[in-house]
């Protein structure tokens, strides 16, 4: 371990207090920066969530309707709030690594380094796939309504359920890249992984059905395909990394800890 390392191990508990205030205040910064962002986009957000429930219009006279004299006010805070999260992922993701990196060693630190580099941009595509997605499970999900009736939907609850459905892919799309960096930890070996697809199948299947409406078998497949392809990445990656630390073992004159090569 560094001498920074080691001189951060030993930090005071008031240390702790003061590191973890300021990177805390980063995170909130970066947020209150992300949800202004949100707000100044939030027409242009509320465009696209409207865009399903226009096209359901004209056959079932869909539309958005607010209970209450606040409600649309309300909407466009939680939607600048939701936007101002996304945005600001990279800042306090990376804050809150860095705040949790101290105890591990600078090649160990390295990787949960790279762990959070590569988690942003993930968690943000998941989140603009599931804002690709959504249209349709919204168009399947009012199919079960006759011709006859009139949709009419609590704008609240909408876009709850579209939140939902956007978080759960972004975070969705992590999960492969938190098992490369448990991997290079060395607390994840690639033959586990490996021998778990099974079960990871099962998992993705499973995950894929709750965040896609039941009657929808191509959003739940759209769902699935990605996260199985992020899978297999993972076990490929893991699989490389074991190999490449078993051969430094083997060529090293005394036993080192199984982590990703530099």
């Amino acid at each position: 371990m560094s001498t920074a390392t080691a001189a951060r191990g030993t930090m005071p508990l008031a240390g702790h207090v003061r590191e973890a205030r300021r990177r805390a205040v980063r995170a909130a910064v970066s947020l209150i920066v992300g949800v202004a962002i949100g707000f100044a986009l939030t027409d242009q957000i509320l465009d696209i969530l409207r865009a399903p429930v226009e096209e359901l219009a004209l056959s079932r006279d869909a539309s958005l309707n607010f209970d209450t004299v606040t409600g649309a006010f309300d909407l466009e805070l939680r939607i600048a709030l939701f936007a101002g999260v996304i945005v600001s992922s990279p800042v306090w993701l990376r804050e809150l690594f860095a705040y949790l990196a101290p105890g591990l060693t600078r090649r160990e630190k390295k990787y949960v380094y790279g762990f959070s580099a590569a988690a942003a941009p993930l968690f943000v595509a998941g989140c603009v796939f599931g804002f690709t997605i959504f249209p349709r499970m919204v168009s399947v999900l009012a199919g079960f309504s006759s011709d006859q009736d009139s949709t009419i939907l609590n704008a609240s609850y909408y876009v709850d359920f579209v939140m939902k459905i956007v978080l759960a892919t972004g975070i969705a799309f992590v999960l492969p890249a938190l098992l490369v960096m448990l991997n290079c930890l060395g607390i994840l070996s690639a033959h586990r992984l490996r021998s778990s697809w099974r079960l990871s199948v099962v998992g993705i299947a499973l995950f894929s059905a709750l965040v896609t409406p039941a009657a929808d078998v191509l959003s739940m497949f759209l769902v699935a395909l990605p996260m199985a392809t992020l899978f297999g990445a993972a076990v490929v990656i893991t699989e490389i990394h074991d190999r490449r630390a078993a051969r430094r073992i083997l060529t090293s004159p005394k036993p080192e800890l199984t982590t990703c090569s530099a």
